[in-house]
């Protein structure tokens, strides 16, 4: 017998006489578990924008610094609103001083008024004089009636030089309350040219030099708290139907490959991620990492379920998802929970069936 036809016989007899590989389904207490991809990013971060459009003078914080709510993070040029802040100025001190009295625009009203005073009051005691005598017919008809229109005509002037001095004083006071207005206006768009940190945190980036042009559409920096991390989670949409607030999350970060942190779901988003078909979930630690960056990646699992006592056997061993060989041949079977290599088992067997390995 030739060396190649033996080996192929003994082959034949080794297999024929090997057994394969059976299980008997134990029971483990079994946790399931949804998993997502994770990303670290500290506690109300926001990008920072620019109120106005111009050039950055000058960053006046650094990466990685602290600041208080209203610190000044960068100073931004455009000369513009000065100007208009100075026009507002120039604007109120004319209209003030057209509104106290000493400028032409209300003296000459005043000396009109006091001129067409005098003017009614002669014209007034002529009238009357003129009045009595004519009714002691003394005196032409024709110089009564001339008295009288120059009475009429002398108080109709004063009255119209009364009411012109009112509207004038009051569009005159109307002018200073604008102008004030404006010079308010301006001098708030003034100060919009230095961003300051709306929270108490940390400055995590800056995305513009000193000489570059910044526009309101971009933005300039990076600030988020300074002690405060939260988990973002990305499940997807088979998956987040399962996920309730409150749910405890197991959580290993690529930084720190050796340890597993204990966290629980903050928030949920109801908004689906079009592109990667995720849902965003918000968890928080409940003892974090002494120290943290944003951006640390890692794994998280969300536990959904926990049960004790739980019949189960390994994944590898289900044939068409429902169904398992034994002994006496394929036994269709009904599942519950199940993890990423265990599979607990409801009906169809019990932990005397011993299972055969699918080959």
């Amino acid at each position: 017998m030739s060396f190649k036809k033996y080996t192929l016989l003994l082959l034949l007899i080794v297999s024929c006489g090997e057994q394969r590989e059976k299980i008997f389904p134990k029971k483990v207490t079994l946790t399931e578990s949804v998993y997502a991809s994770v990303t670290v990013q500290p506690d109300s971060l926001y990008q920072v924008y620019a109120a106005v459009a111009g050039i950055l003078d000058n960053n006046l914080v650094e990466e990685g610094d602290t600041v208080k709510k209203g610190t000044p993070l960068l100073q931004i040029i455009n000369n513009t609103p000065k100007l208009n802040t100075e026009n507002a100025k120039l604007a109120l001190e004319l209209a003030k001083e057209n509104y106290t009295g000493t400028s032409a625009i209300l003296k000459s009203l005043e000396d009109e008024i006091q001129a067409a005073t005098l003017t009614f009051q002669n014209d007034s005691t002529n009238y009357f004089r003129q009045q009595r005598l004519w009714e002691q017919k003394i005196g032409s008809k024709v110089e009564y009636d001339n008295r009288k229109l120059a009475y009429q005509l002398s108080r109709n002037n004063l009255n119209l030089l009364k009411n012109s001095y009112a509207r004038t004083k009051n569009e005159l006071r109307t002018q200073v309350q604008q102008a004030t207005n404006n010079l308010k206006t301006s001098q708030i768009a003034t100060e919009d040219f230095t961003v300051i940190s709306k929270i108490n945190g940390k400055v995590y980036a800056l995305f513009k030099n000193q000489g570059e042009i910044v526009t309101t559409m971009e933005p300039l920096a990076s600030v988020g708290s300074d002690d405060t991390f939260i988990i973002e989670l990305l499940v997807d949409e088979v998956d987040i139907v399962k996920l309730s607030t409150g749910q405890k999350v197991l959580v290993t970060l690529d930084a720190f490959q050796d340890r597993v942190f204990e966290a629980e779901v903050d928030k949920i988003y109801p908004r689906k991620d079009e592109r990667s078909q995720t849902f965003k979930v918000e968890a928080l630690f409940e003892n974090p990492p002494t120290k943290l960056y944003p951006g640390l990646a890692g794994e998280g699992n969300i536990i959904i379920a926990k049960r004790e006592e739980v019949l189960t056997i390994p994944k590898s061993y289900l044939i068409q998802g429902n169904q398992v060989r034994t002994e006496d041949g394929l036994v269709s079977v009904k599942i519950g929970l199940q993890n990423l290599d265990q599979v607990e088992i409801l009906e169809g067997i019990d932990s005397n069936t011993s299972i055969l390995k699918p080959e």
